[in-house]
């Protein structure tokens, strides 16, 4: 029986195609802490899938990564650039190449959806013309799923899965290179849950997106993700494959994968795929 320590990750050198690289990191609210030693590479091109227990920190790793949580000691490297005490100008620059879809959507609730899609252009390339604003706004609107006529109502007006879609717009309003998702599919149903994770991987594959993300759903681990890192003990214990995973003897790692929703995702994954082959 593999341990544990076979996939997880080793720190040292980061991996050259490793769009999003962490060494050593800790993050720490005052006696609490929350991430001690992690390391974690993100490949060029991957839609990785971050799980772990309440508590582990899933979220407080992401806001690390984009800047919004600074940490207590580590390294954070994105496209190869450190983001952690860069000069704001500096910084500005890898931001733009980066899109998040906070978990909810976190749209402004008094700004319509073409509004909030242009929230980051308007921060980005404040001298943008109203009219290509406009433009791209609708075209971000129709690429996420939403009808046209989305764009000029308000988010009160719009369902949560139509929100999560409109969120998903606006981080996709600068054409980024790599997608931040924090719980994506939380709250929807499973019609909607899958067809959210359809356009995810449609759009990694059209766009050439690097995807980070962060879910519960174990049918979203399954149906679109190339490898899921576990974060346990304070640290990313495991980076693979679902199957190179479901050889790990780590109690939580079992309990997850092959409790009860776990092997319901299996079987409708062999559901799913039973049509596919029989085709062939």
């Amino acid at each position: 029986m593999s341990t544990p320590k076979d996939l997880a990750p080793t720190g040292g050198e980061r991996d050259e195609n490793a769009v999003i690289s962490v060494r050593g990191l800790k993050n720490a609210f005052g006696e609490q802490v929350v991430h001690e030693k992690l390391d974690l590479d993100v490949r060029r091109g991957e839609i990785l899938g971050v799980v772990g227990g309440s508590g582990t920190g899933k979220s407080v790793l992401m806001r690390s990564i984009i800047g919004l949580q600074t940490p207590v000691a580590g390294e954070v490297h994105v496209f190869g650039e450190p983001t952690i005490g860069r000069e704001e100008t500096e910084a500005t620059n890898i931001r733009k190449r980066w899109g998040v879809l906070f978990q909810g959507g976190a749209l402004f609730s008094t700004l319509t959806v073409a509004e909030n899609v242009q929230v980051p252009l308007k921060e980005f390339y404040p001298n943008l013309d109203q009219a290509l604003m406009d433009e791209i706004a609708g075209y971000k609107v129709v690429m996420t799923g939403l009808p046209a006529d989305a764009g000029p109502k308000y988010p009160a007006e719009l369902s949560g899965g139509m929100r999560k879609r409109a969120g998903l717009a606006r981080a996709l309003a600068l054409d980024p290179e790599l997608l931040f998702l924090d719980e994506p599919t939380a709250g929807l149903d499973p019609i909607g849950a899958a067809a959210f994770d359809d356009l995810t991987k449609a759009l990694q594959k059209t766009m050439g997106l690097t995807v980070f993300l962060i879910t519960h759903d174990l049918d979203t681990l399954y149906a679109i993700c190339d490898r899921v890192a576990v974060l346990a003990d304070k640290r990313v214990i495991a980076v693979g494959t679902i199957d190179e995973l479901l050889a790990l003897d780590h109690p939580w790692i079992q309990e997850y994968f092959n409790g009860p929703r776990g092997r319901a995702a299996i079987d409708s994954k062999d559901r799913q795929q039973a049509p596919a082959e029989a085709a062939q």
